[in-house]
């Protein structure tokens, strides 16, 4: 059900996608959407990983790091093949994936996420970014993130020149309609497909260490700090927010009404289910 909703969903932003590009210029403006498209993606697919980890000064950690250790005896049980590790200066305890295939990974933990949390709540967040090259989600939003920058800048584009009048009767209104409603509609896909992609995580993350209520207490913790900790990467960099375990952006208001992350509270009554079902009766922790 995750994947056939997910596919639904990515439908439905390619679709919108095409869409913008017919009303720029009828069919010729749909080809050039699906051109444009096709070039965006093909470059994000080989560089986004290198582009993301340059933009928050990771280092690679050394083959004798701990965390190294970890992620291998995690990739193992996953039997994914192991990733490169990374580690960024951030205070704020955060953790992400990226790499366009399982193959091709990296996992990126933040010096804050490992003065914060003890061995078995890192071995839960580690096990969530594995899940996440598991199921490619880190292909799968690159994708979806590009797709909804492009379709902004076809907004922008089709207000700019006018559009094809003969396909939107509604014309100089259209076009601020198409400029306005477009993108957001393609940030509330990409939203809905980032949500997804986290309970699903969350989930195989929780099979792939075998103790839900490690990533459940992890959860709990980074959240917390998140809210008091700024990250000024992701602050300067929004659209990479989806990437990170918790929404890394601080601050309230019509941020918090479209986030890319589902609320901590519900993941966490997930993982206690979780574990409940595998006989792992929750105890008193720091998520109550």
């Amino acid at each position: 059900m995750s994947v056939f909703r997910t596919g639904l969903l990515m439908a439905a932003m390619t679709g919108l996608f095409l869409a913008v590009g017919y009303l720029i210029g009828g069919q010729s403006g749909m080809v050039f959407a699906f051109l444009f498209a096709a070039g965006t993606n093909l470059f994000a697919y080989w560089n986004s990983d290198k582009m993301v980890l340059r933009m928050y000064g990771a280092r690679e950690l050394d083959e004798n790091d701990d965390v190294v250790h970890l992620v291998r005896t995690l990739a193992a049980n996953a039997g994914l093949p192991m990733p490169k590790v990374y580690i960024a200066e951030n205070p704020q305890p955060n953790a992400f994936a990226t790499g366009r295939n399982p193959e091709h990974a990296a996992i990126c933990v933040t010096t804050g996420i490992l003065e914060r949390l003890s061995r078995e709540e890192l071995a839960g967040v580690l096990a969530h970014e594995l899940s996440h090259v598991k199921n490619r989600d880190t292909l799968i939003m690159t994708i979806t993130a590009t797709i909804a920058g492009a379709i902004s800048m076809l907004a922008n584009l089709a207000f700019f020149m006018g559009g094809d009048r003969r396909n939107n009767p509604l014309g100089a209104v259209g076009m601020v309609l198409i400029m306005i409603l477009a993108p957001l509609a393609a940030m509330l896909v990409q939203m809905a497909i980032s949500r997804t992609r986290e309970f699903e995580a969350d989930r195989m993350g929780a099979e792939i260490s075998g103790r839900p209520l490690w990533l459940a207490s992890a959860l709990a913790q980074i959240s917390r700090s998140a809210d008091r900790i700024p990250n000024h990467e992701a602050e300067a960099n929004p659209a990479t927010a989806h990437m990170f375990i918790i929404n890394p952006l601080h601050g309230g208001g019509l941020r918090s009404l479209f986030t890319t992350h589902p609320s901590t509270e519900q993941r966490i009554a997930r993982l206690e289910a979780m574990a409940r079902e595998m006989g792992q009766e929750p105890q008193r922790g720091p998520w109550d």
